[in-house]
């Protein structure tokens, strides 16, 4: 008889620990590239120079030693549980180094 009440107590006690989440190792955001909000890329317009545009964005990520008209911003974010941001946008200016073209894709 003890060791059938024995076994069931076992038994309770195995089954109420089947409900507890141990905890796992603790995950960050991974950020890549240069930070883009809205509030940046509504502050760019048509006929900004290369030094306003690098004011309000900062440096670009790909700056193309042979396209030296064009500079691409990169922004990538890993949230903790795995999901994906990206964004990235594309800046072309012409022969007076003024923005000619602003191309954003998400």
């Amino acid at each position: 008889m003890k060791k059938l009440i024995l076994i069931f107590v076992l038994h309770a006690f195995l089954a109420g620990c089947s409900g507890l989440n141990f905890p796992s190792v603790h995950k960050i955001g991974i950020q890549q590239g240069n930070i883009i909000d809205d509030e940046m890329t509504e502050q760019l317009f048509i006929g900004m120079s290369k030094s306003q545009v690098k004011y309000v964005l900062g440096t670009p990520v790909i700056n193309d030693t042979f396209t030296l008209n064009r500079w691409d911003y990169s922004y990538r974010y890993i949230s903790p549980n795995g999901e994906l941001e990206k964004k990235s946008l594309t800046l072309v200016f012409n022969e007076s180094n003024a923005l000619k073209e602003i191309i954003e894709t998400r």
